[in-house]
């Protein structure tokens, strides 16, 4: 004892610090013993839970105060000996003695006999100024019980002037501000600027992420100088931004009092139990028949899902190795996608050993692998130097080496956002991406890197995107103005301003229609000038025939929908030769409207629909948008686009002006929560068209599907009494996207359609875990939904008719609630409740116009 005396003398001493002059922070006597009543607990909740409903624990004892030593010169410097005895741990709520789980038990029985008496083993402190410098306890206790004197020994954290500084305690380096009177000191230490070594990871989407709010405040009150007593109240709650009553809240309480001073000191005299999950086989056994593909509509897909990522997480590489290779082909897919969105060392590793790139066998296998990529929650450079490596190497499909450097573009541009856009991988592939277009003659290469920069957003690539969108060759134009659409618009210099302006007034070159479509699109949504806004209403009226309906349409859609440019579209309409009656009664087919899908207090959730006809009556362009907004974030959450050309030979039409010499040609392209995805086509070319009009069974092409790990949180709070709250939220979805085109030369009628289903599961769960006791409380909610748009196009006589259909079908909501509480014996308390309703389905309302449609084309077909 005296060795390790000496020792704390020299460590103090060169820690040490003048202080004269200083205003006398708080201190012990010689020679006394102080014994405070001591205890700390915790408990969780929903915010608006009642306190019946909390689960939870106390941990109470004694704590018995002296001082060892004070320095000489600086007498505010001090060594403490503090020990805790009488050790009690109870429930935290009332509960009736069926339901307490810790009725009967000690707290050797609970801890076990080494964790107490690592807990009651004697620890220093020196406090300084009333702040803790150091703590000096047994090198071998377990980090809990480390853990819990750290958090008795914050309770001596105090100063006797009001002020603001950083404090460094149990729960990290924190700013902290005091309010001192005579006899109390309020202590608020301001949680949002807590900083602390375990970092965890959280969506970058704040639409899809989660809110938190901390609050916590001690009050000390003072004796002589001497702490009296201190209570502090933390809270933390955490709540789904899409839904914020999926919420839980943390409350942690801790007391101090003052209950015994007196002469003399008395000197008594550690580790952590391993809890062992489920192992991952075991796991995959209990939940790979609802991974099947029929399965993954209902909410028990996603479900499962989640389970099988919690434990890939805790997984070893040759642990996910066995199971994907002992996997049968159906679920196989589902396996790949729940190992890439792990995010591990391991699983990574795991799934890039498994798939063999240079085969084309393994196509479908390689795709959900690459679309877990683009959808990963916290992507590494780890993860895009793998794709580099994969884009670099031998592959075996076309398709495939696309995939990868469209999703190497949206690691990219995740990257970027979380500030690693420095990092050397990030570097190389933003100087692929941007060279890319340049550097091949192939008409796919250009097209794919093109898709990549749309993905990537850089700044940097809106001059190569302007300069593609003037290209003759439509596709490359497109792309690339339905990028620049993506960026802020103050990134919209005028110099590509002007660009789109000669793309749609047609100054240089004749462009086909729905590449001046999508320029207009982009020029009214960047911040547009008053003489842009007029010209754009001045060509209504000298456009193709369709067209003409397109573009006053869209101006009518800003208008009632009162989107950005609506005040400046009404100044200029006020001039008579913008806005007239022979300009704005063009007829025609093509539309474009916005509507509301939902508005609740969390979330506001928007739609539009543009569809834009050949002046044959054939689709030349059906895009359809989605778009979630919360707390000011904003996410392009779906954008589905069936694009078809070259088709009027099939109805003995003339071509529109530009278009004469097109190929024959439909496609669809899909853009899911912000990233972008590999295109598919129908059919190129007449002889495909035609062979596929004789074999097509009507069936929808699929063009994504798979499970995705939508929200993706993981937080761990360390609260002042030193305890540890773990957070994870996970969202999965489970998602089946389909297209397809019909055309009958027989009933002259085409009809396109887009198909969505989803099940979503997200889950929230909040844990104390000490290792000798935990408690938890999980919430959540879970739906299955259908969502189908519909276009009919009738063109046995002109005009032709249109209907589209925007239907929702109803579909179950359920929100759950769960609690625990369980000590190592294997007593368990849980509580779970449900709540269920039925979301009645609708028609998602469009113009008028399209209903009056909608009417004859039914009573024809009746």
């Amino acid at each position: 004892m005296l060795r390790l005396a000496g020792l704390l003398l020299c460590v103090t001493s060169f820690l040490s610090t003048s202080s004269l002059g200083a205003i006398a922070g708080p201190r012990l006597d010689n020679d006394k013993l102080y014994r405070y009543s001591y205890s700390t607990e915790v408990r969780l909740n929903r915010p608006t839970g009642s306190t019946r409903g909390n689960t939870g624990f106390r941990i109470s004892s004694d704590v018995d105060i002296s001082l060892v030593w004070r320095n000489p010169q600086i007498q505010d410097e001090q060594l403490l000996r503090l020990q805790i005895s009488n050790v009690q741990v109870e429930s935290a709520g009332k509960r009736s003695r069926k339901n307490n789980i810790f009725h009967g038990s000690s707290a050797e029985s609970i801890l076990g006999k080494v964790r107490l008496e690592a807990l009651q083993r004697p620890f220093m402190v020196l406090w300084k100024m009333g702040k803790i410098r150091s703590l000096y306890a047994h090198k071998a206790e377990p980090a809990t019980i480390k853990n819990l004197k750290r958090g008795v020994a914050s309770m001596l954290m105090m100063q006797l002037k009001s002020g603001k500084m950083s404090e460094a305690d149990a729960s990290g380096k924190c700013l902290v501000e005091y309010k001192a009177t005579k006899d109390q000191v309020i202590r608020t230490k301001h949680l949002d600027t807590c900083k602390t070594q375990e970092m965890g990871f959280t969506t970058h989407s704040p639409v899809l992420g989660i809110s938190g709010k901390s609050t916590s405040e001690t009050v000390i009150t003072l004796e002589n100088g001497i702490i009296k007593s201190a209570d502090v109240e933390e809270t933390h709650i955490l709540s789904i931004n899409a839904r914020h009553k999926a919420a839980t809240k943390v409350l942690s309480r801790y007391q101090r009092n003052l209950t015994l001073k007196k002469n003399g000191v008395e000197i008594s005299q550690i580790i952590t139990k391993k809890r062992h999950p489920l192992k991952l086989m075991d796991t995959w056994k209990a939940v790979r028949s609802q991974l099947e593909p029929e399965s993954l509509s209902k909410a028990e897909g996603p479900r499962s899902f989640l389970a099988l990522l919690h434990s890939l997480r805790k997984a070893s590489k040759s642990e996910i190795l066995t199971v994907l290779r002992n996997c049968s082909k159906t679920v196989l897919p589902q396996l790949v996608d729940a190992v890439t969105s792990a995010q591990t060392p391991s699983s990574h590793s795991a799934i890039l050993e498994f798939l063999d790139f240079s085969k084309k066998e393994g196509l479908v296998l390689q795709e959900r692998f690459l679309y877990a990529c683009g959808f990963a929650s916290h992507p590494t450079e780890t993860m895009l130097q793998s794709l580099l490596d994969l884009a670099q190497g031998k592959i075996g499909s076309t398709e495939i080496k696309e995939s990868i450097v469209i999703i190497m573009g949206a690691l990219l541009r995740k990257l970027c956002l979380k500030g690693a856009c420095a990092l050397p991988t990030v570097l190389k592939v933003k100087e692929m991406l941007l060279a890319g277009p340049d550097s091949t003659q192939m008409e796919s290469e250009v097209l794919m890197y093109l898709l990549a920069l749309k993905n990537a957003l850089l700044p940097e690539g809106v001059p190569v995107l302007a300069k593609y969108a003037e290209s003759e060759v439509g596709a490359f134009s497109t792309i690339a103005i339905t990028a620049l659409q993506r960026y802020d618009p103050q990134l919209i210099t005028p110099e590509v301003k002007k660009t789109l302006n000669r793309i749609y007034h047609q100054n240089k070159h004749i462009y086909e229609k729905n590449v001046r479509a999508a320029a207009a699109d982009v020029i009214m949504s960047s911040s547009p000038s008053y003489m842009e806004v007029k010209n754009l209403l001045l060509s209504i009226g000298h456009l193709p025939h369709e067209m003409n309906k397109y573009m006053l349409s869209k101006v009518q859609d800003i208008l009632r929908f009162e989107m950005p440019a609506c005040k400046l579209v009404r100044q200029v309409m006020k001039d008579m030769a913008s806005h007239n009656y022979d300009r704005f009664s063009k007829t025609g087919s093509s539309s474009a409207f916005s509507g509301f899908m939902a508005r609740t207090a969390d979330v506001t959730c928007t739609y539009n629909l543009d569809i834009l006809y050949s002046g044959s009556g054939v689709l030349r362009r059906s895009n359809m948008n989605i778009y979630g907004q919360s707390n000011n974030a904003f996410l392009h959450g779906l954008q589905v686009t069936i694009e078809a050309q070259g088709l009027e030979s099939l109805i003995a039409a003339t071509p529109d002006e530009g278009e004469e010499e097109l190929e024959s040609f439909a496609g669809m392209s899909a853009l899911l929560f912000d990233v972008q995805l590999r295109p598919v086509t129908f059919f190129k070319g007449y002889s495909d068209l035609m062979s596929k009009m004789f074999s097509i069974s009507g069936d929808p092409i699929s063009v994504v599907k798979g499970l995705i790990l939508l929200t993706d949180h993981s937080q761990v709070i360390p609260l002042q009494s030193g305890l540890r709250t773990s957070a994870e939220f996970q969202g999965g979805l489970a998602i089946d996207i389909s297209g397809g085109m019909e055309f009958s030369l027989w009933y002259r009628e085409s009809k396109t359609s887009v198909n969505n289903r989803g099940a979503l599961v997200v889950i929230g769960n909040v844990t104390v875990d000490t290792g000798f006791v935990s408690a938890g409380v999980e919430v959540g909610f879970e739906t299955e939904a259908t969502l189908d748009f519909i276009t009919t196009v009738q063109f046995s006589e002109y005009p032709f008719l249109v209907c589209m259909q925007m239907d929702k079908t109803t579909f179950p909501f359920r929100e759950t609630v769960s609690k625990q509480e369980k000590l190592p014996s294997g007593q368990t308390f849980s509580l779970k409740r449900s709540r269920d309703q039925l979301v009645p389905g609708s028609e998602f309302p469009l113009h008028q116009e399209n209903s009056n449609m909608c009417k004859k084309v039914f009573e024809q077909a009746w």
